[in-house]
């Protein structure tokens, strides 16, 4: 599991890239803990590198995007593949995490 990761603004913009389960889940929350510090404003996650996401995957988004409300922030996601965004859906994740076609459309969500 890489993830990248850079500002525009307050915002950070975080890319993980190849799959998020049970093997890596504690890695990827680790990761979006150090970043939740630094965002002031919002938190995107780019999942156009993302092939796959279990519960395991979910519940750390869940748990980033309620830390990130108790800061004050919020968390987007785009850029989802089909069976992702399925994923999303059948959770109802997708009611919960706002969730945009592109990485501009989830930046301009943020900033307005």
């Amino acid at each position: 599991m890489e993830i990248s990761t850079e500002r525009d603004g307050g915002t950070v913009v975080a890319t993980p890239a190849g799959r998020l389960d049970g093997s890596n889940a504690r890695e990827f929350q680790d990761a979006l803990d150090a970043v939740v510090q630094d965002t002031e404003r919002a938190l995107i996650l780019d999942f156009e590198q993302v092939s796959y996401i279990s519960s395991a995957g979910l519940r750390v988004l869940l748990v980033t995007a309620k830390a990130l409300q108790g800061n004050g922030a919020e968390l987007a996601l785009c850029s989802l593949d089909d069976p992702i965004r399925e994923v999303f859906g059948i959770s109802g994740f997708d009611s919960i995490i706002p969730i945009h076609a592109s990485r501009a459309d989830a930046l301009a969500s943020v900033k307005g």
